[in-house]
């Protein structure tokens, strides 16, 4: 019996999230990886601090509140081995374990617009991170290098289904239940000081 893992793309409306977005030409432009539906354990590469978008690197995603908010997304989901999904499950462990040495790969992501491949030592952008990730599967690897790999990559990854694509806080309300609905409060001036920081 096999065990599912999620892909999540989304949109968080961020000042990097654009830049990357009027490269690839695609709305969705960050990627995690998902161990639950509820999308309660999900990984990625990231800002460490909600308001601080330059310090970035291994991050458990909280996808019901800061950045999240107000994005757009879509989840897939993936059936690997039980094989694959514990050496997955290793990979993670071992980047929880040594978060403190990870940072964002900022460099890379240059690299990846002149399709050249920047290697940086214990640094990924979220794509290269879920790329990576996913090279634990045989049978769930891309055909790009991870360091040249974008999110709207990752939607081509074998045996990928597609579960929902539309308002991130619709399908946490699904999926979750009704608790999601309670606004999380923000003033006015905060959050428009988070949106032109991020």
């Amino acid at each position: 019996m096999g065990k599912t893992i999620y892909i999540v793309l989304t949109d968080t409306g961020t000042l990097l999230s654009k830049a990357i977005g009027m490269y690839t030409r695609k709305d969705l432009n960050h990627a995690s990886i998902a161990f639950d539906e509820q999308l309660t354990e999900i990984y990625s590469f990231g800002r460490k601090q909600q308001y601080n978008p330059f310090l970035g690197g291994f991050v458990r995603e909280n996808v019901a509140e800061g950045i999240f908010q107000e994005a757009d997304c879509a989840v897939y989901r993936c059936e690997v081995t039980t094989e694959a999904y514990m050496r997955i499950r290793q990979k993670i462990v071992q980047f929880e374990l040594n978060q403190s040495d990870y940072k964002y790969n900022f460099i890379g992501l240059f690299g990846v617009a002149l399709n050249r491949e920047i290697q940086r030592k214990r640094a990924f952008f979220c794509s290269q991170f879920v790329a990576t990730i996913m090279q634990e599967s045989e049978t769930h690897r891309l055909l790009t290098r991870p360091c040249l790999t974008m999110p709207h990559h990752l939607a081509y990854l074998p045996h990928m289904e597609l579960v929902y694509e539309g308002d991130l806080k619709t399908y946490l309300n699904k999926v979750r239940g009704p608790q999601m609905e309670r606004p999380i409060r923000m003033g006015l001036w905060k959050s428009l000081a988070f949106r032109l920081l991020a």
